[in-house]
């Protein structure tokens, strides 16, 4: 009979929360640094021939102003949002997506997300939306669980004068298409 494996141990950065063999790809490879001397020293054995006994102390120094300690496991939740990638989710902007989306090869079907952030209820846009261009417009939930407006058919032509008429809090600079992956400022 063949012997059972062992499991692997994994050791995670509690800065960027990558395995430790990764943070050198991650996005913050210079706070990890600290950590990573710390508690993974076996990993990057170059770091510990960089620091000096001066530079242990502000390596500690560092790990406390982050408020990370050695002890501290990747569970631990971050001020700082971080989305998949290491990019950091930047809650203060204030914008409004547009998104057009085909199903069944012809039917369209155009989301607008960001309007509640203007202080606009979704109710009332989407009543608005679905008399101005005559057609149905409800609010719904998006995957990541935030209410976006669904408008049936094909309305991206229009939407953006809509919008900047009919709620002037919203400016076309914050208003955007999504084409083709990509994020295209509508001006």
């Amino acid at each position: 009979m063949a012997e059972k494996p062992e499991a692997v141990q994994v050791l995670y950065c509690s800065v960027c929360s990558l395995p430790a063999e990764y943070c050198e790809f991650g996005p913050d490879f210079e706070k990890c640094k600290p950590w990573l001397i710390k508690n993974a020293p076996q990993i990057y054995p170059h770091l510990l021939t960089e620091t000096n006994e001066k530079e242990a102390d502000k390596v500690s120094s560092q790990l406390q102003s982050v408020g990370l300690s050695s002890g501290q496991t990747s569970s631990s939740k971050e001020e700082v949002k971080r989305l998949p990638g290491g990019k950091i989710k930047n809650k203060d902007k204030q914008e409004v997506v547009i998104e057009k989306l085909v199903r069944n090869k012809r039917k369209c079907i155009t989301i607008v997300k960001g309007l509640d952030l203007f202080g606009i209820k979704l109710s009332d846009a989407s009543k608005r939306l679905g008399k101005k261009f005559a057609t149905g417009a409800s609010v719904v939930k998006g995957p990541t669980e935030k209410e976006q407006i669904d408008v049936q058919g094909d309305i991206s032509y229009d939407i953006v004068e809509f919008i900047t008429d009919t709620w002037p809090a919203v400016p076309e600079s914050a208003i955007y298409f999504i084409e083709d992956g990509k994020k295209v400022a509508a001006a």
